[in-house]
C-alpha cells in the first residue's frame, strides 16, 4: 500500500518544484514536492538547519504523512546517527528551467477544494419521520466501519432523504454525487482544472470524502455506465490511485460508501426508468448489502404527510387522511398491473405544499397530477372525488356551483 496523502493545506496550494543548497557540500538540490514537506516539516520540528536522529527522520516523516525518507541518508550525514537538515529549507523557488537539463524533477499541481472550510453535515429535515430501514442505516454509521450499502425502490419514497437525515442526526459529513450516464473517472476522483490560469489537479467528490472520513452517497447509482468501475478499490476500502498526479490516497476512518437506485442494477425491465442501466457485476457485488425500500405503511405515511403540513402551516388531518387513502389504492392497482403510474410520497408533499400556497385542495390535486397522461390524470381525480365526497373539481367550479371553502 501506498503512502497516504491529506489536503489538509490552505484552500489553494500549489507545490512547485524547490530549489535548496545543500551548505556542507556546496550541491544544488532540486527536492520534490515530497521531499520538500518532509524537510519543512522536519525544520518546523527542530529547528531550521537542525542536526536531527535517525529516530527523528521517522517522527517527522510520520507527522508529514510521507514514507521513512531513505533518500535522507549518506549526503546528509554529519556523524554517527546525524543528519543535517539542509538550513535553506523552502527559501528559494526556482522554475524548472532553472534546473540542470539531467536533473530529475517531479512538478506536482495539488489543489484542495474549498470544501475543506464547509461543513457538510446535512441540515435537519423539519417533519422528517424515521422509519423502514432508517434504523438500519443509523447503525451502519454510528458503527464507523467501512460498509457498502445499496437502496434500491421506487422513485419518490424517501431512499436519498433518509441517508441524508441519518447522518444529520449523527452529525455526520455527507457528500452526494449524483450520478448520470456521463460520469466518469474525473468526475469521481478528479482532474486537472484551469484555476486562475495555472493547471491544477482538483480532488474530486470521492477523495474528499475518503480524505474526511465521511458518508459518500452515489445518488441514482443506476443510471452510470462501466466508468464506474473506477471505484472498485474505493468499494473494497481500500486505498485509490491518482494515476494523474501518481499520488496513493487511503481512506479517513469512518469513510463510508452508499448507493441509491430506483432499480437493482439489472436494468428496467417494464421501461418505468428510461436511462437506467445493467450495472457490472462485480461493481454490484462489492455492496455488502440490498436494501429494498417500499412506500411508508398508511399509518407512518399519515405521519409524514401531517408533519408537512405543519412545516407549511396548512394542518387539515381530514384532507390528509384522503390523501393516503387515495394514494394507497392508487399504488394497490398499480402493483395489480391496473395503472402504470403511482403516487409517490414526494407527490403528496408536492400536494401539500400546493394546498398550502393556494388554499384549495383540489386544484392542488390537479396541478401535481398534471404531469401523468390525459387518462391516467383523470382516473386519478375521479378516484379522489369518490374518496372525498362533495369536493368539486376546477371544471364543475368554473360551471357555476359554490366555491370550496378555503381552508385557511
Amino acid at each position: 500500500m501506498g503512502p497516504h496523502y491529506s489536503f489538509d493545506k490552505p484552500c489553494c496550494v500549489w507545490y512547485d518544484v524547490y530549489k535548496m543548497r545543500k551548505q556542507t557540500k556546496g550541491l544544488n538540490m532540486y527536492l520534490s514536492p515530497r521531499k520538500k514537506l518532509f524537510v519543512d516539516t522536519a525544520a518546523g520540528m527542530f529547528g531550521d538547519g537542525a542536526t536531527i536522529t535517525k529516530a527523528q527522520k521517522s517522527a517527522a516523516a510520520e507527522k508529514a504523512g510521507v514514507p521513512f525518507p531513505t533518500w535522507f541518508g549518506k549526503d546528509f550525514t554529519v556523524g554517527y546517527n546525524a543528519y543535517k537538515l539542509p538550513s535553506e529549507a523552502g527559501s528559494t523557488v526556482a522554475s524548472i528551467t532553472d534546473a540542470p537539463a539531467n536533473a530529475e524533477v517531479t512538478m506536482v499541481n495539488l489543489i484542495a477544494t474549498n470544501m475543506e472550510k464547509q461543513n457538510l453535515v446535512p441540515a435537519p429535515f423539519e417533519g422528517f419521520v424515521p422509519w423502514g430501514n432508517f434504523s438500519l442505516i443509523e447503525k451502519v454509521v454510528k458503527s464507523g466501519m467501512f460498509y457498502p450499502i445499496f437502496v434500491t425502490g421506487l422513485s419518490g419514497n424517501g431512499k436519498t432523504l433518509m441517508v441524508e437525515q441519518v447522518c444529520a442526526k449523527l452529525n455526520k459529513e455527507l457528500i452526494r454525487v449524483n450520478v448520470t450516464i456521463e460520469t466518469d473517472e474525473d468526475d469521481l476522483l478528479g482532474g486537472f482544472r484551469l484555476v486562475n490560469g495555472e493547471t491544477k489537479f482538483v480532488p474530486g467528490p470521492v477523495i474528499e470524502a475518503m480524505e474526511r472520513g465521511c458518508t459518500l452517497l452515489l445518488d441514482e447509482c443506476d443510471l452510470g455506465s462501466n466508468k464506474l468501475l473506477a471505484l472498485q478499490p474505493v468499494l473494497e476500502g481500500k486505498g485509490v490511485y491518482l494515476k494523474k498526479i501518481n499520488k496513493w490516497v487511503t481512506p479517513k476512518e469512518g469513510f463510508n460508501v452508499m448507493a441509491t437506485a430506483n432499480t437493482k442494477g439489472k436494468g428496467s425491465d417494464d421501461g418505468r426508468f428510461i436511462g437506467t442501466n445493467i450495472l457490472n457485476e462485480a461493481f454490484l457485488e462489492r455492496f455488502a448489502i440490498t436494501m429494498e425500500q417500499p412506500y411508508a405503511s398508511a399509518i407512518t405515511e399519515k405521519k409524514i404527510v401531517m408533519g408537512s403540513m405543519k412545516k407549511y402551516n396548512a394542518v387539515d388531518e381530514g384532507f390528509a387522511s384522503n390523501l393516503i387513502t387515495w394514494a394507497e389504492v392508487i399504488r394497490k392497482t398499480f402493483y395489480d398491473g391496473g395503472v402504470d403510474e403511482v403516487i409517490s410520497t414526494r407527490r403528496l408533499d408536492h400536494i401539500v405544499k400546493a394546498f398550502a400556497i393556494f388554499g384549495d385542495k383540489m386544484q392542488s390535486i390537479e396541478l401535481c397530477v398534471a404531469r401523468f397522461d390525459e387518462d391516467t390524470k383523470v382516473s386519478f381525480l375521479d378516484l379522489y372525488t369518490k374518496i372525498d365526497a362533495g369536493i368539486l373539481t376546477s371544471e364543475e367550479k368554473t360551471e357555476g356551483v359554490v366555491d370550496e371553502p378555503n381552508a385557511f
